[in-house]
């Protein structure tokens, strides 16, 4: 019966939207772009294009699961003041965007995003930032494209060992419909990586990012945040320093 219940109530499990009315007016203090992509016959995709006078480069953010760009933009303002552009989208069925969950839908979406960058910057202009259920996503668009770098604030080795953490005695192997297998991506990345993971995350274990140190990966850097949580990692200075070393 648990089983069972998990696996419809899968995705209310992974994913938090919160909608917004399409004629909702962002309130951020910095000046951006608003922007509908239609990334297939059923989804528009909702984003934000953050631009600033001399950008050093332009980061491609992928948020977590709970909340919408009303939010999370605010989030991408600390790196409009490191002088970068920014883009963040909204999931499908998050905020103002539209179409049917689906993992390989996203990732289609956020490919959709980076092409769009393509346009506007070269690829070495390019950070991929991924935070929380984000960190799939970058790491998904980092084995697939040659960007300058790419970012993963509290990743996962993948949703499944998140999902044995959280349900040990369950078959969650064979009820998962999503996978987001970060520990596949990263070694086809040919980019510098780098994870920031806080020992006291109570959301995605510590261990499961360190497994994905484990893969003896040598363009990857992880730096440990001790007594660092999943939301309050910016209030460390080691993630500060981080940062500020590799958006310099």
């Amino acid at each position: 019966m648990i089983a069972s219940a998990l696996y419809f109530l899968q995705e209310k499990l992974l994913f938090f939207p919160s909608t917004l009315e399409q004629n909702y007016q962002y309130q951020l203090n910095h000046n951006f772009e608003e922007l509908f992509f239609k990334t297939d016959e059923h989804t528009i995709i909702n984003t934000l294009h953050f631009k600033v006078e001399n950008p050093k480069g332009v980061i491609l953010y992928f948020h977590g699961n709970a909340g919408d760009l009303s939010r999370w933009g605010t989030v991408s303002e600390y790196f409009v003041d490191m002088e970068y552009d920014v883009l963040m989208m909204d999931y499908r069925t998050y905020g103002k965007s539209t179409g049917i969950l689906s993992e390989d839908g996203i990732y289609g979406d956020a490919q959709y995003c980076y092409d769009y960058l393509l346009k506007q910057y070269s690829e070495d202009e390019i950070t991929l930032y991924g935070r929380s259920l984000g960190t799939g996503i970058a790491s998904y668009l980092a084995s697939k494209n040659k960007p300058k770098q790419l970012i993963l604030e509290t990743p996962y080795y993948s949703i499944l060992d998140v999902a044995k953490d959280r349900f040990p005695i369950l078959p969650v192997k064979q009820l998962l419909k999503y996978h987001f297998p970060t520990y596949q991506f990263l070694p086809k990345a040919t980019c510098p990586i780098t994870i920031i993971h806080g020992t006291k995350d109570s959301v995605v274990p510590f261990a499961s990012a360190k497994k994905l140190s484990d893969l003896k990966i040598e363009n990857l850097d992880f730096i440990t945040v001790k007594g660092g949580g999943h939301n309050n990692l910016i209030e460390f200075e080691a993630y500060h320093n981080t940062i500020q070393t590799i958006l310099k």
